[in-house]
């Protein structure tokens, strides 16, 4: 059996990835993991709602059993407990300051929502984590936006998955929720570059060009254990 465990649906790459990851034949259950449940129902998506900040304290097992009183979910909860399903995390946890409200709320979601549900996701036995983070992601990085990113790149890599992708986008084209006049203004600036097929790395890129990427890594044998997957590469990807 074959797992997709997934969080962060909310935002533009999340809702692209759950899709993805629903109409795709090699999973057998995709697993919702996020603050409140999505209105959607499919055959093989099982959604759990909470406070991610507590998510260790879960009891998910409950949570599921709740939501399939004819026992549907048995052998799903069996094959994790048995260590028999094979499990693939996908992560698109992310907010911006403004919407967080402080840096030190913004660094508690992009940074240690982002290390939870990896360290909850290898309890369970995921081997692979799929994470999109930021081109410019850099630990050392004057840019605060781009530091938090390079840190939480470092610090998933002590927790020793299999597989590690580290996804960086460029500038996100879709549709998002809310506005962001500096992502507007520099989405028309950049759209050209898509146009012309210029400076792969840099020029913008879809929502489900990323989603389209993730997924396929996710299924192909990678030769590093730890690897940082560029927009260009993405955008090969996702062809």
């Amino acid at each position: 059996m074959k797992i997709a465990f997934i969080s962060g649906t909310s935002g533009m790459v999340g809702m692209q990835l759950l899709h993805q990851l629903l109409k795709d034949g090699a999973y057998d259950y995709v697993l919702s993991v996020g603050r409140r449940k999505l209105a959607l129902k499919h055959p093989k998506l099982i959604q759990i709602e909470g406070d991610l900040f507590k998510l260790q304290q879960w009891d998910w097992e409950d949570r599921i059993r709740e939501q399939a009183l004819g026992g549907e979910y048995a052998d799903f909860l069996g094959k994790i407990e048995k260590r028999e399903a094979e499990i693939h995390a996908f992560c698109s946890i992310g907010t911006t300051i403004k919407v967080a409200g402080s840096k030190e709320r913004f660094y508690a979601v992009d940074h240690d929502l982002v290390l939870g549900f990896a360290e909850w996701a290898k309890s369970l036995g995921a081997e692979k984590f799929l994470y999109v983070s930021a081109m410019g992601a850099d630990g050392g990085s004057s840019i605060f936006y781009n530091q938090v990113k390079g840190k939480t790149e470092e610090n998933l890599k002590s927790v020793k998955f299999a597989y590690l992708g580290l996804f960086r986008p460029s500038l996100l084209l879709g549709n998002r929720h809310e506005f962001r006049l500096g992502e507007q203004v520099a989405t028309i600036l950049m759209k050209p570059l898509v146009w012309l097929r210029l400076f792969k790395n840099m020029r913008p890129i879809y929502d489900h060009q990323v989603a389209k990427a993730m997924v396929k890594t996710a299924q192909s044998i990678r030769s590093q254990s730890v690897e940082i997957i560029s927009s260009g590469q993405m955008q090969d990807l996702s062809q």
